[in-house]
């Protein structure tokens, strides 16, 4: 098959496409034909070498941590799903989501609703479900008030869309071409750089972090005491405030939550560019320039 990944740490002068074998599912395991992958963040940064500490690599690896498509292999000792079912979850350890296939363990796979289209369900899996424990792990309820650093891409608008379905006052720091798609998430705007804590005119009850850095500490200076902070950014710098990174639950049972939130319109995922497999490179570099809306997805056959 056609994969594409990357042969050492470094920037995309990394990135090649692989000719590598189909591989067979293990035991608990399914093997997917892909239709869409989802282009987040995290991929340049375990490319880059960022991530060694947390993701165990092999190299050459395949890029992409997020897919949707069509089981073609059943492994041993797996329940609940059959060759043919459209499905959307999280690549096993090992395996890449920017590839013709790919292999899911079961417990991190969802069945994808009729209504659902494979583009928006490959988004669910990373940013959705990051948005969903982050924002649960804060525990802040009805009119508190949510500072989200990094609010236009893609976990950023998921948080959004989130709070203001729980009523939770939400202030969006992105840049200013984001300004129309922050306010229309229901959050009030305010632009990122130097001096944004001047555009912030009340103390925040919680903070959700997908910036880091300078961002991150200036942001601190505009808590309410025993602020809780969640960082997927920064966690260690997160730490230092009383705040953590974020845990997150890749379940069946996680993924299908989301999936009815999409059903419901609670979650409205943004495919704003699509690219074939070919151009996979573009769509990274795309994701990597940091000014991308909502989500980047790589459709596959």
């Amino acid at each position: 098959m056609i994969a594409y990944g990357f042969s050492e740490y470094g920037g995309p002068e990394t990135e090649y496409f692989l000719d590598i074998p189909i591989a067979d599912p293990g035991q608990g395991q399914l093997l997917v034909a892909v239709h869409a992958a989802g282009v987040n963040p995290a991929d340049w940064k375990v490319r880059a070498g960022n991530r060694k500490d947390t993701v165990a690599t092999t190299l050459p690896a395949v890029l992409g941590r997020e897919v949707s498509g069509t089981v073609v292999q059943v492994g041993t000792h797996v329940d609940g799903f059959s060759v043919g079912d459209p499905v959307f979850g999280a690549t096993a350890a090992g395996h890449g989501g920017y590839a013709q296939y790919t292999v899911l363990n079961a417990t991190a796979t969802a069945q994808k609703p009729e209504n659902v289209s494979f583009a928006a369900a490959a988004t669910l899996p990373v940013a959705a479900g990051t948005a969903v424990d982050g924002l649960a792990a804060l525990g802040l309820k009805e009119k508190d008030t949510l500072l989200v650093l990094g609010a236009g891409g893609g976990v950023g608008s998921m948080v959004l869309q989130l709070a203001r379905a729980h009523g939770i006052s939400a202030v969006g720091v992105a840049s200013a071409a984001k300004q129309e798609w922050v306010e229309s998430l229901g959050a009030r705007f305010v632009e990122a750089g130097e001096h944004f804590v001047d555009g912030v005119d009340s103390d925040v009850d919680g903070i959700f972090d997908l910036v880091g850095g300078e961002t991150l500490r200036n942001a601190t200076t505009l808590t309410k005491p025993e602020c809780p902070i969640v960082s997927v950014a920064d966690p260690i710098l997160a730490a230092t405030f009383g705040g953590s990174g974020v845990v997150r639950d890749r379940t069946s049972e996680a993924f299908t939550r989301l999936a009815e939130l999409v059903e419901t319109s609670v979650l409205s995922p943004r495919v704003d560019h699509r690219f074939p497999l070919e151009r996979a490179g573009e769509a990274l570099a795309l994701v990597e320039s940091g000014h991308a809306l909502g989500k980047v997805v790589i459709e596959v056959g």
